[in-house]
């Protein structure tokens, strides 16, 4: 029996980031904590690329058209959507979800998850390094991960 699995090594190629710039102490935790871990992991931070957009909503074209460019290995996206007191969070936690998914799969790059959807404030923050590990790096390591399971797949 086969197994195949992606691991941490350092993969070739270029890497780019789109991070929503709502909530942006938030984002800008996360983007702290996905270049740290890249950089940990052996991707250089001249291979790395940011891209500002004003929110999670705005993420999966971003993410769709740089993804569909050939430059990148893996494209993560960065945002935070905090339930208010309107039913707007659901719409954008949902859309933004999907699209980035769609982004990945119309592709056939690597697009990863990492824009948080909390209750609170104090959640998301727990979750950009404050308590609760740092989800930017854990989305750094995924697209890691995917680019080396990709790499061995037939």
């Amino acid at each position: 029996m086969a197994i195949l699995e992606g691991d941490f090594s350092p993969p070739e190629g270029r890497f780019a980031v789109v991070a929503a710039r709502f909530n942006k102490l938030v984002t800008d935790a996360l983007w702290a904590g996905c270049r740290d871990a890249f950089v940990r992991h052996g991707v250089a931070e001249d291979r790395l690329d940011l891209v500002w957009v004003p929110g999670s909503f705005e993420i999966p074209l971003v993410a769709r058209r740089l993804a569909a460019s050939g430059r990148y290995a893996a494209v993560v996206c960065l945002g935070c959507v905090i339930r208010g007191e309107t039913g707007h969070y659901d719409h954008v936690a949902g859309q933004a979800s999907a699209g980035v998914l769609q982004a990945g799969l119309a592709t056939d790059v690597p697009v990863i998850f990492g824009i948080l959807t909390t209750e609170t404030v104090d959640q998301a923050l727990d979750r950009a390094g404050l308590k609760a590990g740092n989800k930017g790096a854990d989305a750094a390591l995924a697209a890691i991960e995917m680019v080396n399971l990709l790499g061995r797949l037939p």
